[in-house]
């Protein structure tokens, strides 16, 4: 059986960088969309299921920040931030608002397709597969269920959406219950380390903020499985 040709969707509203990243990714056989505004990026992406979306973060209209944060709302699919600027805090803002991953420009095209690469590569894998349990993989917990196989989450049997990074971040703390982790572990085993500073700790923080509010919206008492260790880092303490 023939593989599904990968489909994205680039949007920024420089022609310029649309057409080079078109021009990578084209030559790997992608199906590749674009946008030029906020507004119709955002439209397209709720129509369509696309397998990864880069997101410039300043768009005429609505600005990439407010076009993640809707489609979180609804959808998991990976997003690819483009920002002009490389400091903290507006990472920061890119993944509290629901990115994957960041690039800063000016950037190199061959990075950027490799990256776009990798994170489809591992949203379409079963993460963590040498972890998983011996009944198929589904991890149990007393109000939290994961399926890794299905890439999805129920609290208390009712279904809630997370971004691919929040996900894997679950999941790595739930197949290791009761285990302190620092954050420069967390992202050595769930980030791509060889990207992201082992100094950029404030990533965790934002991406366990995230699940937090995730898991709190369906229950509070499953918000709360994620344990802040003061001075140390975090761990899933089943209740």
């Amino acid at each position: 059986m023939q593989e599904r040709a990968k489909r994205l969707l680039i949007v920024d509203d420089e022609d310029r960088i649309r057409k080079l990243l078109r021009l990578y990714m084209e030559r790997d056989r992608y199906i590749v969309d674009e946008a030029e505004d906020g507004a119709n990026a955002l439209e397209r992406a709720l129509k369509h299921d696309y397998d990864l979306i880069v997101l410039d973060i300043m768009l005429p209209g609505m600005n990439g920040l407010d076009v993640c944060r809707q489609l979180r709302r609804v959808k998991q699919t990976p997003v690819l931030i483009l920002t002009a600027s490389g400091n903290e805090h507006e990472r920061l803002q890119g993944f509290e608002a629901g990115a994957d991953d960041y690039v800063v420009k000016p950037f190199s095209a061959r990075e950027v397709a490799f990256r776009i690469k990798a994170i489809v590569n591992r949203s379409q894998a079963v993460p963590f597969s040498g972890w998983q349990r011996s009944n198929g993989g589904t991890v149990i917990l007393k109000r939290v269920v994961i399926e890794p196989a299905a890439y999805r989450v129920l609290v208390d049997g009712k279904p809630i959406t997370m971004a691919l990074k929040e996900y894997e971040l679950l999941l790595y703390f739930a197949l290791h219950p009761g285990v302190v982790f620092t954050r420069e572990e967390l992202l050595k085993a769930v980030w791509d380390h060889n990207y992201l500073k082992s100094s950029d700790h404030r990533t965790v923080d934002a991406h366990v903020k995230r699940i937090r509010t995730r898991l709190n919206g369906a229950s509070r008492l499953a918000g709360a499985i994620i344990q802040t260790v003061w001075g140390v880092g975090y761990c899933l303490q089943d209740f």
